[in-house]
């Protein structure tokens, strides 16, 4: 390895983010943008569906997917971004495929996805077995 991909490869691995969570096609998330307005900036959440994981480390995009005022969005964000403030995935869903775009042809009841429910032990609750 010489010294161009070296300080190459520890500049892109200065860009890669951590406090990203697991999520796949399929899942609801909640992305918070950073937008700037002049000279100042605000956060703007977009929540929707992921239809679309493509590339690995800094060129890592997500394509999410919303229903606005009728009208689908689409929306592609580079995932180790400045420009994204926190993501949080709201629902797991269950799908078959990796690019789920026969998505886009389905509206209504039709376009839901199974949710995947993922037992969470109840604050307070705590588990005796009974003696026979």
């Amino acid at each position: 390895m010489n010294a161009l991909s070296k300080v190459t490869s520890e500049f892109i691995n200065g860009q890669l983010r951590n406090d990203l969570p697991k999520f796949s096609s399929g899942d609801t998330i909640k992305i918070n943008v950073k937008i700037k307005e002049g000279e100042k900036f605000r956060i703007q959440a977009f929540e929707g569906l992921v239809i679309k994981t493509q590339g690995s480390g800094v060129s890592f995009t997500v394509v999410v997917r919303k229903i606005s005022n009728g009208v689908a969005v689409e929306r592609t964000f580079p995932l180790h971004s400045p420009i994204i403030d926190s993501i949080q995935v709201i629902k797991r869903g269950r799908v078959r495929r990796a690019r789920i775009y026969y998505i886009r042809k389905l509206s209504g009841k039709a376009a839901r996805i199974k949710e995947i429910v993922t037992a969470r032990p109840v604050k307070g609750a705590s588990v005796e077995k009974k003696p026979k």
